[in-house]
């Protein structure tokens, strides 16, 4: 495993930045967690999936309505992600963590593992975000160069052209093939899984057979296997999509950096605060309807320099965090509209799809 440090001696930036926040909240008489607002959003989303779900297998309807059903299912099922699951994983979802392990499973109710997520999530991107040779998340070669210290390959060209296809079929891969790689071969990229307890594999395993039995045994009893086929690769291709297309709109676009491991030790020039604000983007801030249904992960940089506080307080905080950023002359990256995000990130992706021009040495 490679070693990346952060250059973390004379720290003053997030210092600052940290008392200013904490300030907020003890001014306001506020907890970090979530409130009402969040556990009223997860109630709804939960019985709104739930209401889908069987309407699907018991109510009798046309294609087209099956279609739209299950398209809507997969749109709920990646809100419950983004708005429960990953707020309870990061354990800001409540003061109590029995509560927070209890609605990250939503994540195994997907088809995923919490306990693998939380390590490839929470540890690794969350520590080494965009760090090339260190961070899953933007290890997707050769299907994707995500910057130009990977590997291009001819394909790449028309990156930008079939990569809506590869976010489309993302959910249904981490389902069946990710999760257990990661699971087998002990490692999240480069990074060695933490050691499991008997109660994690037993986890892993049932709640993977619970998926098969409840989004396929279940429909395919109800429904049959051509109506349960449509209405599964429906389900997919929108919760894949959907969570692929957010996330990437975090990082990888065309105004946050980049680093990689050179060697088995490498050392960032910035200190870890400074990276998370340079590697990351915020997008469509003023629009709550997907502040809403995004679960606050357009506001990335709080989330990525304050990770244990719940999303229903980013609005709040990202004032004191963007004059912050103005007073220490670093970049706030935000991207005023979802469409701005949108059309930067495949510009980006496009732009690294070119064949990489040879740098001339000089003698």
């Amino acid at each position: 495993m490679p070693k990346v440090s952060f250059n973390n001696k004379n720290q003053v930036f997030f210092p600052a930045l940290k008392t200013a926040v904490d300030a907020y909240f003890t001014e306001n008489n506020l907890k970090k967690t979530g409130n009402t607002q969040l556990y009223v959003k997860a109630a709804v989303l939960l019985t709104v999936a739930t209401g889908l779900y069987l309407t699907l297998l018991l109510v009798s309807m046309p294609v087209w309505a099956g279609i739209l059903g299950s398209a809507l299912l997969g749109l709920t099922l990646a809100c419950i992600g983004f708005n429960v699951m990953h707020d309870a994983c990061h354990g800001s979802f409540s003061t109590n963590n029995k509560v927070n392990d209890a609605f990250g499973l939503t994540l195994n109710a997907l088809g995923g593992n919490a306990f693998i997520w939380k390590q490839k999530h929470n540890i690794v991107h969350h520590t080494y975000t965009n760090v090339d040779g260190m961070d899953d998340d933007i290890a997707k070669s050769p299907v994707m160069r995500h910057c130009h210290t990977q590997k291009w390959v001819p394909m790449h060209r028309i990156q930008h052209i079939y990569i809506p296809l590869v976010y489309a079929i993302s959910s249904v891969a981490w389902v069946f093939i990710f999760d257990f790689i990661k699971y087998l071969s002990s490692k999240v990229y480069t990074t060695p899984l933490q050691s499991m307890k008997f109660s994690d594999h037993l986890t892993f395993w049932g709640s993977k057979l619970l998926y098969i039995i409840f989004y396929v045994c279940i429909p395919v009893y109800f429904v049959g296997w051509g109506s349960w086929a449509i209405g599964f690769v429906t389900m997919h291709i929108v919760l894949g999509f959907t969570l692929a297309i957010v996330f990437q709109l975090a990082h990888v676009v065309e105004e946050t950096t980049f680093e990689t491991v050179s060697g088995e030790s490498t050392q960032i020039e910035n200190e870890w605060a400074i990276h998370q604000i340079k590697t990351t983007a915020n997008f469509s801030k003023d629009v709550k309807v997907i502040s809403w249904m995004v679960g606050g992960l357009n506001y990335q940089i709080e989330h990525h320099l304050f990770p244990r506080i719940s999303h229903v307080h980013y609005p709040a905080i990202s004032n004191i965090v963007a004059q912050k950023c103005k007073e220490f002359g670093l970049p706030y990256n935000n991207l005023p509209t979802m469409r701005n995000a949108i059309v930067s990130h495949f510009r980006f992706i496009r732009a690294l799809g070119m064949k990489p021009v040879p740098v001339p040495v000089s003698n």
